[in-house]
């Protein structure tokens, strides 16, 4: 596949839920070793389009090109499903409900070495070990269960599990929102070495807007379904153009924002 394709092309893609349109022609695209988000407040579609691009939801209208390849459609066979994990990956938000719990992280990144790429045990210890540090996790984490792990320690194995395919494209989807501000950073460092150190190519999906500064190349913001504004991350984060845009940007806590804790009322005696 020529270089200058897009690892991801979208296309006027639209999911229905019975009367509810859930994404109303979207199109973007993500270049090789890129990185995008999608952005926008809980219901606003971007986690509906993560689904579907990783084959999770079937859309209604519109194409979906991963690699080259039309994912607009479920694979059929086992070797398709294969071939499509190979390629794209994704990171789901809850760390701990996307892992066995009755598997070691060892065990659980191994399994995807396994799957994808074989080898004889030896190999795929080496690798298994290679992803761990990469994802900056030691050996008594390796070896242990998820239940014995902080949040933060599950989504790097979840992490290096997703990696241990050597997808093209990683999606995001609210992979730190579930972890304290001080894990978050430490997860996002991580995040940014990985894609500068391996090339690969990121669809992050956030409401968090610091999130998406650090990690997207271009955003999108969408609002009920529809693509409101998109561009360059730091044109559409510095300067919105849209009214929806600019409320989001104003959401966001400044330095030296503290919350106010506000005192009940007491009913008359």
């Amino acid at each position: 596949m020529p270089e200058t394709d897009p690892v991801l092309e979208v296309m006027g893609l639209r999911k229905e839920f019975g009367e509810l349109v859930a994404v109303d022609d979207v199109s973007f695209q993500i270049p090789e070793g890129g990185s995008l988000a999608v952005v926008g407040e809980s219901g606003s579609g971007k986690t509906t389009i993560a689904r579907m691009v990783v084959g999770l939801e079937r859309p209604t209208a519109g194409t979906i090109r991963a690699c080259g390849r039309d994912r607009s459609l479920p694979a059929r066979k086992t070797s398709e499903r294969r071939a499509r994990g190979r390629e794209v990956q994704i990171v789901f938000q809850d760390p701990y409900s996307s892992l066995d719990p009755r598997q070691t992280a060892a065990a659980s990144i191994d399994e995807v070495v396994r799957l994808h790429h074989g080898g004889n045990a030896g190999e795929r210890r080496e690798r298994v070990a290679e992803l761990s540090g990469l994802v900056g996790l030691d050996e008594r984490q390796v070896r242990a269960l998820p239940r014995a792990l902080s949040g933060g320690q599950r989504q790097r194995v979840a992490i290096a599990r997703a990696l241990a395919a050597e997808p093209r494209l990683l999606i995001l989807d609210e992979s730190v929102a579930a972890l304290d501000v001080s894990i978050q950073a430490q997860v996002l460092n991580l995040l940014a070495d990985i894609h500068d150190r391996t090339g690969v190519s990121y669809l992050l999906i956030s409401h968090d807007l610091a999130v998406v500064r650090q990690l997207a190349h271009e955003t999108i913001v969408m609002n009920r379904g529809q693509v409101v504004e998109s561009g360059p991350t730091a044109e559409v984060l510095d300067n919105p153009q849209q009214e929806y845009t600019k409320i989001l940007r104003a959401s966001v806590p400044g330095p030296g924002w503290k919350p106010v804790r506000r005192r009940m009322r007491t009913a008359p005696g």
